[in-house]
């Protein structure tokens, strides 16, 4: 089992709860029993995940439930990917005062939106956007960084929805994945 624990106690951001809704044998919307307390994975002292919900397949298969099962299975298993080729990653991920992450590329669209502090997304080319908790940052296969600004002290939080894309090639040169060593610790 990895290194977590059932909340963020060291960031001192609020616990989240998980909810996801399902159908009875009627048809009737309730809740699934999957529904529990964000469990966070320490990647090292600057970073922590919480794989929320992931998919496996577009058009995702709600039949009988087999999502649920899917991401049932693999979250017992070995960690995911960073991305799910084909599929979808709801992620949260909580960075500490004063951290920069390793540049890196995920050949995927990212969502993310800073819901808790401020984050600095620094691009390859060296340009760079302070985001404040609303903002939203569209990530298509960049190289990029995330940097806790100098003046805060509390950690900060973004959730990220990644979803696969296809190849990339720019200028004649097929881009790769190159997670800068930032990823779950579980292989």
């Amino acid at each position: 089992m990895p290194n977590t624990r059932p909340s963020p106690n060291v960031t001192g951001l609020p616990t989240q709860q998980r909810y996801i809704t399902a159908h009875d044998e009627h048809g009737n919307s309730v809740f699934s029993t999957t529904d529990s307390a964000a469990v966070y994975e320490d990647i090292n002292h600057d970073m922590d995940f919480f794989l929320a919900y992931a998919s496996f397949d577009y058009p995702v298969q709600m039949q009988q439930d087999s999502d649920l099962t899917q991401y049932d299975k693999a979250y017992t298993g070995p960690q995911l990917p960073i991305v799910i080729p084909g599929g979808t990653v709801l992620r949260v991920c909580n960075f500490a005062p004063g951290s920069i992450t390793a540049m890196h590329r995920s050949l995927s669209l990212d969502y993310g939106i800073v819901v808790a502090g401020e984050v600095e997304l620094v691009l390859g080319s060296g340009e760079t956007r302070l985001m404040k908790r609303g903002d939203i940052s569209i990530q298509r296969g960049t190289m990029h960084a995330w940097k806790t600004p100098e003046h805060q002290t509390g950690w900060s939080r973004m959730v990220f929805v990644l979803q696969d894309a296809e190849g990339l090639e720019i200028g004649g040169v097929a881009l790769r994945n190159d997670y800068g060593g930032i990823g779950p610790s579980r292989n």
